[in-house]
């Protein structure tokens, strides 16, 4: 599945407080996920293999590290658990790196919301404004994002501009 997704990252303290904000809009709430990300040598873009008790896909994606919101173009495929995938992933790209995390997972229509405890980072606020339906254009997804950008009163100091996999690999 080809999906559209403008996003950002945030690092936050008191993580809590900003899940209760979001809980003020009445979310619909998918559950808290352990998820291990494994990512792959690969020559472009990202490759990773999410395993979790609620998520499990490949995901191949290209984003450009800056420190704004910002566009990503991925590639999903979603599976049912099998050791067999990663077994093959490994023995012929080779493992870049591993994350864990905690994520509770929230949606509004659209837009997914991630609060995320990462061991060894901390904790961090994801939400992305997300089209699989070619239903809206990057501008009105630039704009949802935005909203919540503003919605959480963020700041820009607080926005990361790298994936979960590069923070934990330059620690």
């Amino acid at each position: 599945m080809n999906i559209k997704n403008f996003e950002f990252k945030a690092k936050v303290d008191n993580i809590e407080d900003y899940e209760y904000k979001l809980l003020k809009l009445n979310p619909v709430f998918k559950g808290t996920d352990h998820q291990k990300d494994t990512y792959f040598n690969v020559t472009k873009g990202r490759l990773k293999l999410r395993e979790g008790n609620i998520e499990n896909s490949l995901i191949n994606y290209d984003r450009e590290n800056i420190n704004d919101s910002k566009q990503s173009d991925i590639i999903l495929y979603q599976h049912e658990p099998n050791i067999a995938l990663k077994n093959i992933l490994t023995k012929q790209l080779g493992v870049k790196i591993t994350v864990d995390k905690k994520r509770k997972i929230y949606f509004i229509d659209n837009v997914k919301f991630h609060f995320d405890l990462v061991d060894g980072l901390g904790t961090f606020i994801e939400v992305e404004a997300i089209d699989s339906n070619e239903q809206f254009t990057i501008e009105q997804l630039k704009e949802q994002c935005d909203k919540y950008f503003h919605y959480f009163g963020l700041n820009k100091l607080q926005l990361v501009d790298q994936s979960y996999s590069d923070l934990v690999e330059k620690k």
